[in-house]
């Protein structure tokens, strides 16, 4: 698991600096979500959030068909992608990590619902995550990479 070297997330420009992979991956999952819904490149995906325990950190938010999940690692099995975020954050805490999952159903691009929900909004970060997201989106063949991770075991 990667760790962001303390004192990035809350310099704008630093975390503005880093790697996009890094970027929605620590801190700006819910923009890359809320701009793949914006125009799904593939039908079906809902948004899906994993919310740690009281007292932990983890928070992830993610797309998925039920079967594979895309994030800021492109096309995953959904199980892999859940075995994977906990398996790193209950790392962190030995005496035990938990979490529960649920269906998103706010705005993933609303400042005010996600300020609600202690995320940042678009309009919240040094540069622009919206634009930042639709070209990573960009870069990706969706299909092929759907269908290789839907392949995998």
């Amino acid at each position: 698991m990667y760790r962001l070297k303390p004192g990035i997330k809350q310099d704008p420009e630093r975390r503005w600096a880093l790697p996009d992979r890094v970027f929605f991956g620590f801190g700006a999952c819910h923009i890359l979500a809320g701009v793949y819904l914006q125009n799904p490149p593939l039908p079906g995906f809902l948004p899906e959030r994993i919310i740690p325990g009281d007292g932990f950190s983890g928070n992830h938010i993610y797309v998925t068909n039920g079967d594979i999940a895309f994030d800021y690692r492109g096309y995953v099995k959904r199980e892999r992608l859940l075995r994977r975020h906990t398996t790193g954050w209950a790392e962190q805490y030995p005496g035990g990590w938990n979490c529960t999952l649920e269906q998103s159903d706010f705005d993933l691009l609303d400042t005010h619902a996600l300020n609600q929900r202690k995320m940042r909004g678009p309009d919240q970060y040094f540069g622009d995550p919206v634009a930042r997201a639709k070209a990573f989106i960009a870069k990706i063949d969706h299909r092929r990479n759907a269908a290789k991770a839907a392949s995998a075991s």
